[in-house]
Protein backbone atom coordinates (compact mmCIF):
# COMPACT_ATOMS: atom_id res chain seq x y z
CA UNK A 1 0.00 0.00 0.00
CA UNK A 2 1.14 3.16 -0.96
CA UNK A 3 0.35 6.72 1.21
CA UNK A 4 0.57 9.97 -0.71
CA UNK A 5 -0.11 13.13 1.38
CA UNK A 6 -2.87 15.98 0.37
CA UNK A 7 -3.90 19.56 2.04
CA UNK A 8 -0.07 20.36 2.99
CA UNK A 9 0.72 17.26 4.98
CA UNK A 10 3.90 15.79 5.74
CA UNK A 11 4.43 11.90 6.78
CA UNK A 12 7.20 11.27 8.88
CA UNK A 13 8.45 8.24 10.69
CA UNK A 14 9.36 8.78 13.77
CA UNK A 15 12.76 7.55 15.35
CA UNK A 16 12.87 4.89 18.30
CA UNK A 17 13.93 6.64 21.54
CA UNK A 18 17.19 4.96 22.80
CA UNK A 19 16.87 1.54 24.61
CA UNK A 20 20.46 1.94 25.84
CA UNK A 21 22.56 5.15 27.37
CA UNK A 22 25.94 5.39 25.85
CA UNK A 23 27.13 4.37 29.35
CA UNK A 24 25.29 1.02 28.54
CA UNK A 25 23.04 1.06 30.72
CA UNK A 26 19.41 -0.53 29.66
CA UNK A 27 16.13 1.98 29.80
CA UNK A 28 13.09 -0.70 30.34
CA UNK A 29 10.23 0.84 27.42
CA UNK A 30 7.97 2.32 30.07
CA UNK A 31 10.90 4.68 31.58
CA UNK A 32 11.75 5.81 27.91
CA UNK A 33 11.01 9.30 26.54
CA UNK A 34 9.04 9.90 23.35
CA UNK A 35 11.08 11.36 20.84
CA UNK A 36 10.11 14.28 19.12
CA UNK A 37 12.46 13.02 15.71
CA UNK A 38 11.71 11.62 12.73
CA UNK A 39 12.71 11.17 8.99
CA UNK A 40 10.34 12.98 6.08
CA UNK A 41 9.22 9.88 4.11
CA UNK A 42 6.64 12.01 2.04
CA UNK A 43 5.20 15.77 1.22
CA UNK A 44 2.06 16.82 -0.08
CA UNK A 45 2.48 19.09 -3.47
CA UNK A 46 1.28 21.84 -1.70
CA UNK A 47 3.49 21.67 2.10
CA UNK A 48 6.35 23.92 2.70
CA UNK A 49 9.37 24.05 0.53
CA UNK A 50 11.81 24.06 3.59
CA UNK A 51 12.01 20.31 4.11
CA UNK A 52 12.50 17.85 1.67
CA UNK A 53 12.22 13.81 1.59
CA UNK A 54 14.76 12.19 3.85
CA UNK A 55 15.39 14.80 6.05
CA UNK A 56 15.80 14.50 9.83
CA UNK A 57 12.89 17.20 11.53
CA UNK A 58 12.19 17.96 14.74
CA UNK A 59 8.25 18.34 15.77
CA UNK A 60 5.94 19.75 18.72
CA UNK A 61 5.31 17.26 21.67
CA UNK A 62 1.79 15.60 20.93
CA UNK A 63 1.73 16.95 17.77
CA UNK A 64 -0.49 15.28 14.14
CA UNK A 65 -1.86 11.72 13.88
CA UNK A 66 -0.13 8.68 14.35
CA UNK A 67 -1.20 6.10 11.96
CA UNK A 68 0.27 2.54 11.63
CA UNK A 69 0.32 1.09 8.06
CA UNK A 70 1.65 -2.87 7.34
CA UNK A 71 3.23 -2.72 10.75
CA UNK A 72 5.57 0.05 10.44
CA UNK A 73 4.51 3.48 12.81
CA UNK A 74 4.20 7.01 10.73
CA UNK A 75 2.89 10.45 11.95
CA UNK A 76 1.19 12.99 9.65
CA UNK A 77 2.06 16.40 10.19
CA UNK A 78 0.61 19.73 8.99
CA UNK A 79 3.43 22.54 8.48
CA UNK A 80 2.92 23.83 11.54
CA UNK A 81 4.14 21.34 13.78
CA UNK A 82 7.84 21.03 12.66
CA UNK A 83 10.24 22.75 14.61
CA UNK A 84 13.75 22.64 12.84
CA UNK A 85 15.35 20.05 10.64
CA UNK A 86 18.97 18.93 10.82
CA UNK A 87 21.37 20.49 8.49
CA UNK A 88 24.77 19.15 7.29
CA UNK A 89 27.50 21.65 8.82
CA UNK A 90 31.62 21.30 7.88
CA UNK A 91 32.31 23.28 11.21
CA UNK A 92 31.20 24.73 14.08
CA UNK A 93 30.04 28.55 14.04
CA UNK A 94 32.12 30.57 16.25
Amino acid sequence: MKLRPINGHIIVNPLKPKEITVSGIYIPETAQEKVQEGKVIAIAKDAIDEVTIGDRIIYKDFSGTEIKIEDINYILLTEDDILAKYEEVDKIPE
